[in-house]
């Protein structure tokens, strides 16, 4: 279904037809989209990119619900926590972790610091390089992450993966890791050189 309006108006109509007002914010800007830059990209690659984002946003949402309800962790807390889990030793310099973490720096350095005043983490100076901070997961970060990861996989896998076959799984998954390591392939943010303030 196409919108001829666009704007909130195009989303409201939207909403009261029934239309989830997440999914409605995406078919008013694909009809924009389409209006605008209507050679830019064809009608597969608009669908393939609007049912993406769609499905982002509506899990991440989800998921941030359920963390906030279960923890209460924000969804870049809940990443921080998961992956120095993960990592040996429990540690990860902040540079590796906002590598992995899609997120900007000053953001992590704040939710890391979250973190540390809720005993979850602590900080401190990297051994190897006095300009880089090590953040390392705490018995509280652990039993945290170990009480959220229930719900948190209740949620994936019915939003997500409910109704999709093992085949179904393989070519969803051979796909996104192929866009996500060319993504991926870019210098990481980490490696890009800061703006200096004016």
């Amino acid at each position: 279904m196409r919108v001829a309006g666009t704007g909130f108006n195009g989303v409201d109509a939207l909403v009261r037809a029934g239309v989830p007002q997440e999914s409605a914010r995406f078919e008013v800007e694909a009809s924009r989209i389409q209006c605008v830059s209507h050679d830019a990209l064809d009608s597969e690659q608009l669908d393939a990119y609007f049912a993406l984002m769609e499905v982002s946003s509506l899990l991440q949402h989800a998921v941030e619900q359920q963390l906030r309800a279960s923890g209460p962790l924000s969804w870049v807390q809940f990443q921080i926590l998961a992956r120095l889990a993960n990592s040996p030793g429990g540690s990860q310099r902040m540079t590796d972790l906002a590598d992995g973490v899609v997120y900007s720096r000053s953001g992590l350095t704040y939710q890391a610091g979250l973190l540390d005043k809720a005993g979850l983490v602590t900080r401190r100076q990297s051994e190897d390089d006095e300009r880089s901070v090590t953040v390392t997961i705490t018995d509280a970060g652990r039993d945290m992450v170990n009480r959220v990861l229930p719900g948190h996989v209740d949620v994936v896998r019915t939003m997500l993966f409910e109704g999709l076959s093992r085949r179904d799984l393989t070519t969803l998954s051979g796909i996104l890791s192929g866009v996500r390591e060319r993504m991926r392939a870019a210098p990481p943010r980490s490696a890009t050189a800061r703006r200096k303030k004016t």
